[in-house]
């Protein structure tokens, strides 16, 4: 079973810490946070649970169509950075139990001071067969 860890920039039910943007750390934080990230992804490459990741800039805007002939409509010029997505993971693994105890892993990533940012992650499984399929 796949499933998406999806980093926001801020946010979950209730934030454990108060929330340091990245671009306040230090070059070292940034550093050990995103060395933090890369050796996760490596171990789960050699156990055959990685499926792809991504980080995300801040930018963008949400759009949408306008109907038929005209242009796209965007929410100009970006969408507040709480709200997007600061990056992501695709894992495959046997069980839900095992995609939530990755993501517990993930979210003790480093930040400021070394210590863990304990930041939310939302857990998505991928939609196989009917659309009524929940897990």
């Amino acid at each position: 079973m796949k499933y998406l860890l999806l980093k926001h920039y801020r946010g979950g039910p209730d934030p454990v810490s108060a929330y340091e943007p990245m671009d306040r750390w230090t070059p070292e934080e940034v550093d050990a946070h995103v060395g933090y990230m890369n050796d996760f992804a490596d171990r789960l490459k050699e156990t055959g649970e990685y499926v792809d990741s991504q980080a995300l800039a801040p930018g963008g805007a949400f759009v949408r169509s306008d109907g038929e002939g005209r242009p796209p409509v965007t929410d100009g010029p970006f969408a507040e950075t709480k709200d997007l997505i600061a990056g992501w993971m695709i894992i495959d693994v046997d069980s839900w139990d095992r995609a939530v105890e990755l993501a517990g892993e993930l979210s003790a990533a480093p930040g400021p001071g070394g210590e863990p940012i304990r930041e939310w992650l939302e857990v998505r499984p991928f939609l196989t067969g009917s659309a009524s399929t929940t897990e």
